[in-house]
Parts: C-alpha cells; sequence; structure tokens
C-alpha cells in the first residue's frame, strides 16, 4: 500500500500521452495510441502501518496503454481498465481488476521498535478485487489538464486477514509545459474488521510478549491521504524521453487504527511519504 502511495509522481506521466499533442498554435486531439513508461525510484516511508520510525525502499513502476486498454504496475500494485481508452478529451470510464501484494510487517528485519518487533512477523497478503472510475480531459487549466475519481475494492485471498478494504479516490493533474507537470492525489481507506484485527489489533498473548496493551479493534474508516507529485523533462518531452519525479504524501491514521497501542504508543497517526526517482516514456 505504501509503494503505490510513494508512486504518485510515475503514476500521474500515465496522462502524457495528450501532451504529445500540445503544440502551438492549434494542438490536434490524442489519437489514443499505445504508449509506455517504465521508472524506478527510492522512497522514504514507515517501517509498518502507523510506525515512527522510516527506512529506504525501490519503488518500481510500468505504465502504458496497449490496444486501448490502459494498465499500470505501480510499485506493489497491478491494475487493468477493461473499458478501452480511444484518448481525447471528454470522459473516459474505467473499470478492471486490482491486485496488491501487501508486505506491511511481513518482516521484523525492516522494524525498528523493539515492541512491535515482539508482536511477531505477518504472512504476506495478497489483496485482490477491482475498481470502477471516471475521467475527464480538459477540465480547467487547458485542454490536457486531467480530473480524475474512482472507487476500489480489494480483499485478501491468503489467509493473513479474509477481510477487504474500500478506497475512494480523486486526482488532478495538469500540464505546465510539454517538459513539467503536477498533480495533487486524496484518498481514503475504509477497512473491515479482519484488516483492523490482523494490523492493529493486539492478542492477549502479544500484549504479554510486547509490553503493549491488548486491543481489539473495529472495521472501520482507517486513515486519508494527500499527495503532491511532479515530473520534469531531462531529456525530449514527457511524451518521450527521461524524466526526473518527486512527490510527497501525507496520510492520517484515524478511528481504531489510530487509537491502536502499535500506533498510538509504539507509533504516530501522522504518515509521511516520499519519493525522487527516474522515467522513461517511449
Amino acid at each position: 500500500m505504501f509503494l503505490r502511495t510513494l508512486a504518485l509522481p510515475l503514476l500521474v506521466l500515465a496522462a502524457t500521452p495528450a501532451l504529445a499533442q500540445v503544440q502551438e498554435p492549434s494542438p490536434p486531439a490524442d489519437t489514443g495510441g499505445d504508449f509506455a513508461i517504465v521508472g524506478a525510484g527510492a522512497g522514504i516511508l514507515p517501517d509498518y502501518e502507523g510506525s515512527d520510525d522510516y527506512r529506504w525502499s525501490p519503488v518500481p513502476a510500468a505504465i502504458g496503454r496497449v490496444s486501448g486498454f490502459n494498465f499500470q504496475l505501480i510499485g506493489n500494485r497491478l491494475s487493468v481498465d477493461l473499458i478501452p481508452d480511444g484518448g481525447g478529451t471528454g470522459l473516459d470510464f474505467q473499470a478492471g481488476p486490482i491486485g496488491v501484494v501487501n508486505f506491511n510487517r511481513s518482516s521484523t528485519k525492516s522494524i525498528d521498535d523493539p515492541r512491535v518487533k515482539a508482536l511477531g512477523e505477518l504472512d504476506t497478503s495478497i489483496e485482490l478485487g477491482g475498481y470502477v472510475g471516471v475521467g475527464k480531459t480538459g477540465v480547467i487549466t487547458s485542454d490536457y489538464d486531467r480530473l480524475s475519481v474512482s472507487l476500489s475494492y480489494r480483499t485478501d485471498v491468503s489467509g493473513v486477514s479474509d477481510a477487504g478494504i474500500l478506497t475512494p479516490s480523486v486526482s488532478y493533474m495538469t500540464p505546465l509545459s510539454r517538459k513539467a507537470l503536477v498533480t495533487l492525489f486524496a484518498s481514503a481507506e475504509r477497512a473491515e474488521n479482519g484488516q483492523m484485527d490482523a494490523y492493529f489489533g493486539v492478542t492477549p498473548g502479544q500484549s504479554l510478549a510486547s509490553g503493549l496493551a491488548a486491543y481489539n479493534p473495529d472495521g472501520g474508516w482507517k486513515s486519508w491521504t494527500l499527495g503532491l507529485g511532479t515530473a520534469v523533462s531531462l531529456t525530449g518531452d514527457l511524451t518521450h524521453g527521461l524524466q526526473l519525479v518527486g512527490g510527497a504524501t501525507y496520510r492520517k491514521l484515524t478511528g481504531d487504527a489510530a487509537d491502536s497501542p502499535i500506533v498510538r504508543d509504539a507509533g504516530d497517526s501522522n504518515q509521511w511519504m516520499g519519493v525522487v526517482g527516474l522515467a522513461f516514456s517511449f
């Protein structure tokens, strides 16, 4: 979940095929052709969700369009839009599958706090689901800015939590020129009981081992996130060549997640994340 958030500036480059048409004085429309963007960065993120200790992690990404179908591999998340996108301005409806590999607390080697270490490792979770959304190109600043709204749901299928997460999100991207763009992003997460128990609960046995109070959280709204990303061309422009990408996000844990001893006593409900990297468009 962290890597997807950190990869925000790589994700916004998915909107850049429209920029290929930005020419003065009369830009033609996006033809909806195939494209691909690959990138990698270094991100700083909490040791676990709710930690106040931070570590560096690689952030890979691959985004593209093949025969009108968009795909995104962002860190630990893969999604495919099964509704063909013809390009151009107007509405773009989206729907398709998503898959997430959740590494949260799957290794105690990356956790500094001895109390959270003593809780033990969780298995890596495989979470599968789907999403629906709608995007509009040509909204405020030009024919090439883009506003998107989506709703996704995924559930653990590997026996770690046997529960799901609902995620509404909204993003806005605007090009500053053929060589630079910025994006804003907001999302929230509503977790079911099993998800909260797995990642924020403390059993009596874990309480004895760690010194943290026993805790049995309920499902509900778990967090909200705000993000800012940017991309600047180093060669060519945003539609082809090498780009420098960077971004930062702030996540606020809420409800029973924020009240968990794992967060309240051993960590912090305020979560900061950042990334810098390179991407190549072709």
